[in-house]
This record gives C-alpha cells, structure tokens and sequence, in this order.
C-alpha cells in the first residue's frame, strides 16, 4: 500500500529541495528523518515535515507500523512563481521570480 503527502507553494525553490530530496531517497522513513535532522539547512525542515506527514497518513488511515515504512518516491515540482519587477537606470525595469515548488513523498511498507 503506497501512501503520498505533499506540501505546495513551499516558497522555497525546487532547485535548492532537489539535493536534500536526492538524499533522502530510498531510505527508511525513521533513517531519512535522522538524516534531515542533522542537515546544516533550514530547507531540511519542511522536506522533514511531509516525510512525516506521510508516515503519519499510513499510520492512521491504513494502521500501517511507521518502523516498517520505507520512502520509495519523493520529488519536488516547480510551482508558481511570484513576479516582481525591480527599477534600473534609465526608467526601465528588470523581472524578479521568487520561484516555490510542491514536494511530494510516497511511503510503503517494506519487505522482509
């Protein structure tokens, strides 16, 4: 039984997600939490929190041990981007993104 969380509009850009995300990967969901834990990025948190939230839904609604879970699939998606507009010389203007993504975690129960 597979089992999905996502977090959207994170503003935090997929670009900067995808190394811890990459990290995280095919571990156990109890490894993959310790390893967020100690990682030096503030980033680390929020990819903390939906690999939580996921072990907390199998847990809940399908009665799932968290010990047994393992994080088959997660990946981060662009999302929608803020758009700003800073002013330079000579009365014209250059374009700001401020860049977010949806992180996605799917856990399932591991064999053996």
């Amino acid at each position: 039984m597979e089992v999905r969380a996502t977090a959207k509009n994170t503003g935090i850009p997929a670009s900067k997600v995808r190394p811890l995300v990459d990290m995280v990967r095919g571990k156990r969901v109890d490894e993959a939490l310790t390893l967020l834990r100690f990682t030096p990025t503030p980033k680390a948190k929020v990819v903390a929190k939906v690999v939580q939230s996921a072990a907390a839904n199998a847990e809940n609604n399908f009665q799932i041990d968290p010990a047994d879970l393992k994080v088959v699939s997660i990946y981060v998606d662009e999302a929608r981007s803020m758009r700003r507009f800073r002013p330079r010389s000579r009365g014209r203007v250059s374009p700001i993104r401020k860049r977010s993504s949806h992180i996605t975690v799917i856990v399932a129960e591991q064999e053996g």
